[in-house]
């Protein structure tokens, strides 16, 4: 099985034209995975991308794809806030203004707690906690003026336990909950937050989980549509989000699970 597929968009917007054609849009994470299909969503469809990451070879490669006059690729470290700040102040020079932040940079780790040790805990935390959470501070006095949105990239793992997937878990389940309540205190600035929460999906992340056939038919077999997600299946529902058409919609940790959070948990009898 594949790990990670790239498709191109069918139809890239042609300057000025697209449904996000004069927003400017933050994704982090951009250098692979979910966070590479979201940002060439959203310049396919009009938008002036930044793209951060850690990665600056990677964010080289992802931004030769997309339009030089559109995009701005920024190396980050989510977990620091100087360099998020940086960041910001690096987006606000360039194009003046931000309208869309997608916090998606995240890290996995495994194993029960009894095995992990405290430093692999704050590592897990500083990204997937701390970081959406200064991704989130440093864009909401700009998003106010724009009357934008945030779209975190939380998990199901946010939603419900996994086995052996304790500290992740926890960081995916304060994504969660903080998306809630800034849609609470920011709804009357005009500013939406909601969150994806992606089952297991097809990026280098989960490549050594797709490597064991055994798991991959258990995983095949909890999902209704029969597969894992790809990273163009979640990029689509984040532009959804960030887009008019979801206008009336905040703090929502919609699922992108195939159907698996349909199911009451009992085993397929048929």
């Amino acid at each position: 099985m594949p790990r990670e597929q790239h498709r191109t968009p069918e139809m890239t917007a042609p300057d000025g034209q697209g449904r996000f054609a004069g927003s400017t849009v933050i994704v982090t994470g951009a250098a692979s995975g979910i966070g590479r299909a979201a940002a060439v969503r959203f310049s396919s469809e009009g938008a002036s991308v930044v793209l951060a990451d850690r990665d600056p070879d990677a964010l080289a490669e992802v931004a030769a794809t997309m339009p030089a006059a559109r995009t701005l690729s920024h190396r980050v470290d989510v977990s620091d806030p100087v360099q998020v700040d940086e960041l910001m102040a690096a987006t606000i020079s360039r194009f003046g203004r931000l309208d869309v932040m997608v916090n998606n940079a995240g890290v996995a780790t495994g194993g029960p707690i009894t095995s992990t040790s405290p430093a692999e805990w704050d590592r897990v935390m500083a990204v997937n906690a701390s970081g959406v959470f200064l991704g989130c501070r440093a864009a909401l006095p700009h998003l106010i003026e724009t009357r934008g949105c945030i779209v975190n990239t939380a998990s199901v793992s946010g939603l419900g336990g996994d086995w052996g997937m304790a500290v992740y878990d926890a960081s995916k389940g304060a994504v969660v909950a903080l998306t809630r309540a800034l849609a609470l205190d920011h709804g009357r600035d005009g500013v939406r937050v909601n969150s994806v929460c992606p089952t297991v999906t097809l990026t280098n992340m989960t490549g050594s989980m797709m490597d064991d056939a055994e798991r991959v038919a258990k995983l095949e077999e909890r999902i209704p549509l029969g597969r894992p997600a790809e990273p163009e299946d979640i990029a689509g529902v984040i532009a959804f989000l960030a887009s008019d058409d979801a206008r009336f919609v905040t703090g929502v940790n919609l699922p992108v699970d195939g159907g698996v959070s349909a199911s009451n948990g009992q085993p397929n009898m048929q």
